[in-house]
């Protein structure tokens, strides 16, 4: 390029127009940063109290109460505003030094957690200070932060991802690191960490909390995680905490692209897209991104574990015989379902579609989850056994097949021996390789089965086109002819309609609109031989261009689109919903702080109801921990919540299936949900999910009372 044009170049990227074009900033970003979200009644006032709420109270795990002494009793505390706070206004207003991390994925919101927490601490003192521990967890470890001023702050208001610090997935699990975690904290002089993360997160947040008690550094814990299973009920199932932050805009995200399929694939006819979404334990998301859409096929987990096959159960009853299989879906059933769906979405002329199904769903599944708790079991025990890891001593399939087929044989020689036999290697044998090394990757750095590398849908779907291919053989999945095309086909090619009619279709006599070819007809010879049958031509007489043509257009031509959802929705900017729930969700972080208390969750109460309900509260995090097996081991976390199948919320999506299906003449019921929003009335107010929820609730309070 030559120096005249290269002078012109700049003097063309030096015009304010240009720079304004091309900039980092535009005027969308700008307003949403400008978005004050409104806060709950409890923080209107300068002061807030804390208030102990005795009706709420926990089943306690006695190893919670062992491990966690100074910590399991404490309330839920409700924040309510206060006018003055005579007797203690000097402490409540003293100097803080509180230190805030991110640990585990992104979440939106989270940057407005941050807002939440430095807005309340810099109006009561602005002396006090903020640190951000940077990449999460280690962060603390290292001793590596950065001091959170308002400039940062204002730079990232209600924006999505978490990098203003960045986060992490290292756990402070060990004496170890406690000690170096505690150094971090006396070398700042901080009277409060705020950790945000998921239930391991929280988990860590109450040995923290215990760990620090004496030495008066408060630990606080914020609920964050997209797939939206942190959900708090007490022992009588009252419910504390409706949702995680995070997920509503994650599935709003989901549901905006997915729906944008639906209109693709009811343009273009051609394509099933099949839409793999995050959620490795829980089907949160997957529900939640149906009720957004309403696409023609949803898996859900739960339901899927929990199905009972009453004709198995009949049939071994009556051989006086016990059949753990009729207990929860197997594989083939799954796809059998969604081959269903298809072949009848056919018949109607529909063979394209939209299927939804969470990343964990072969986790539900029976056969599945066996050989994950034994392979679990496999790899846990060799590392614990050995100076190497599986997975580096054993880098191939091969050498990792080899190895179990060892297993198989010392099971056969030592009956004792009996974690990996010889009917669970012949089986897993029959699975296709890459289904097989999905199921022996590398566990996560929790020892969980990592789900999001297993490719689910490609699973289920290679069985589905398997059986779809067979039922093409069979004549029973066939694309349906509207009756019209039919009727302008033939007469257009000087045929009559009526003598090929009967002999070529099924329901041809019926008023049906779109018409079926016989069962009988799977090829050009077959179609050849039934015309012949039914006296419609000669042996000798080639078939019709336009029967022929008609016969081919009912032969359904099965193409997959495969999609997964899940780095793009939680690292969205968040909608109304989040950004107002995590800013009020700091404004609680502090007033605990503020309030002296330690080992507690920030919460919102009532997200369910309309803003106006919501109550900020303090949720004990050390009474909602169970047993649970990590890395082979028992070991004390916090519960993740399910998707409830009694739920109204999944009563009435059940209801709703068969018509989201619409298998039937006629437009389909893709819902369109819009683009995210920060401000304004739309499905950015709440999640459908927690709405059906409480609608069903007060129905049920309303018929209770009559």
């Amino acid at each position: 390029m030559t120096e005249e044009n290269t002078s012109n170049i700049d003097q063309f990227l030096a015009n304010p127009e240009i720079k304004k074009a091309t900039g980092n900033i535009n005027h969308a970003l700008t307003e949403r940063l400008e978005f004050v979200p409104p806060l709950c009644k409890a923080f209107n006032s300068f002061y807030t109290r804390l208030e102990s709420d005795p009706v709420y109270t926990f089943q306690i795990h006695p190893s919670a109460r062992e491990k966690l002494p100074d910590i399991i009793d404490n309330p839920v505390q409700r924040i309510a505003e206060s006018a003055t706070f005579p007797d203690t206004e000097k402490s409540w207003k003293r100097r803080l030094n509180i230190g805030i991390v991110f640990s585990g994925g992104p979440a939106p919101g989270g940057h407005n957690v941050i807002a939440g927490v430095f807005d309340a601490m810099c109006a009561v003192n602005p002396d006090s200070r903020l640190f951000g521990f940077l990449m999460g967890p280690e962060g603390i470890l290292e001793n590596n932060y950065t001091e959170i001023t308002r400039e940062k702050v204002d730079a990232f208001r209600n924006l999505g991802g978490f990098t203003m610090i960045g986060t992490g997935r290292t756990k402070i699990d060990t004496q170890k690191k406690m000690n170096l975690a505690r150094q971090t904290c006396r070398s700042l002089n901080l009277d409060a960490l705020v950790i945000v993360g998921g239930d391991d997160s929280n988990t860590n947040a109450a040995f923290m909390a215990q760990e620090f008690y004496k030495e008066g550094i408060q630990v606080i814990g914020v609920p964050k995680t997209i797939d939206g299973d942190i959900q708090v009920r007490d022992k009588n199932n009252k419910l504390l905490c409706a949702v995680s932050f995070g997920f509503h805009t994650a599935a709003r995200a989901f549901s905006h692209n997915i729906s944008n399929l639906c209109a693709d694939c009811s343009s273009d006819v051609k394509y099933w897209h099949v839409c793999k979404v995050m959620g490795r334990v829980a089907s949160h998301l997957a529900l939640e991104t149906a009720l957004q859409v309403h696409p023609n096929i949803t898996l859900i987990g739960e339901e899927i574990a929990d199905f009972i096959d009453e004709e198995r159960i009949r049939k071994a009853e009556e051989q006086g015989t016990v059949d753990y299989t009729a207990y929860g879906m197997t594989l083939r059933h799954v796809s059998r379902l969604i081959c269903d769906g298809i072949v009848k979405r056919a018949a109607s002329g529909k063979n394209y579609g939209v299927i939804v199904m969470p990343e964990g769903l072969l986790e539900f599944i029976n056969e599945i989850q066996v050989f994950i708790i034994k392979l679990n079991t496999i790899i846990a025990e060799y590392n614990e056994t050995h100076d190497t890891d599986f997975h580096s001593e054993f880098p191939t399939l091969d050498d990792k097949l080899d190895y179990l087929r060892r297993m198989a044989r010392m099971a056969r020689e030592n009956h004792t021996f009996s974690v990996w036999n010889t009917r669970d290697d012949d089986l897993f044998n029959v699975l296709p390789p890459f289904f097989q090394e999905g199921l022996l990757t590398e566990r996560d750095s929790h020892g969980n089965f990592q789900f999001s590398q297993v490719e689910t849908d490609k699973v289920i779907m290679g069985l589905v086109r398997d059986y779809l291919k067979t039922l093409t053989e069979r004549g029973v999945y066939k694309v349906g002819i509207e009756r019209d095309w039919y009727l302008r086909t033939m007469e257009n090619g000087g045929l009559d309609p009526e003598n090929y009619g009967p002999a070529l279709f099924k329901n041809y006599v019926s008023s049906d609109q779109f018409l079926i070819v016989k069962e009988s007809v799977v090829s050009v010879k077959t179609l050849k031989q039934t015309l012949v049958k039914e006296g419609v031509i000669d042996e000798d007489a080639d078939i019709p261009t336009p029967v022929e043509k008609i016969y081919k257009a009912s032969v359904p031509k099965f193409k997959t689109q495969n999609h997964f959802y899940g780095y793009d929705g939680r690292g969205n900017d968040p909608t109304w919903f989040d950004c107002t729930y995590t800013y009020n969700l700091g404004r609680t972080v502090f007033s605990l702080i503020a309030g002296g208390v330690t080992g507690q969750m920030a919460a919102i109460k009532n997200l369910e109801k309309t803003f106006e309900d919501w109550e900020p509260l303090g949720i004990p995090i050390a009474p909602l921990m169970h047993l649970e097996e990590r890395q082979g081991k028992l070991a004390l976390v916090l519960q993740k919540s399910l998707v409830d199948i009694e739920s109204p919320t999944f009563r009435i999506f059940s209801a709703m299936r068969e018509n989201w299906l619409a298998a039937h003449p006629g437009t389909d019921c893709y819902r369109r949900p819009g683009p995210i929003r920060y401000s304004g009335q739309s499905e950015d107010a709440r999640p459908i999910t927690l709405v059906l929820n409480e609608l069903g609730r007060a129905s049920s309070l309303q018929a209770s009372m009559r």
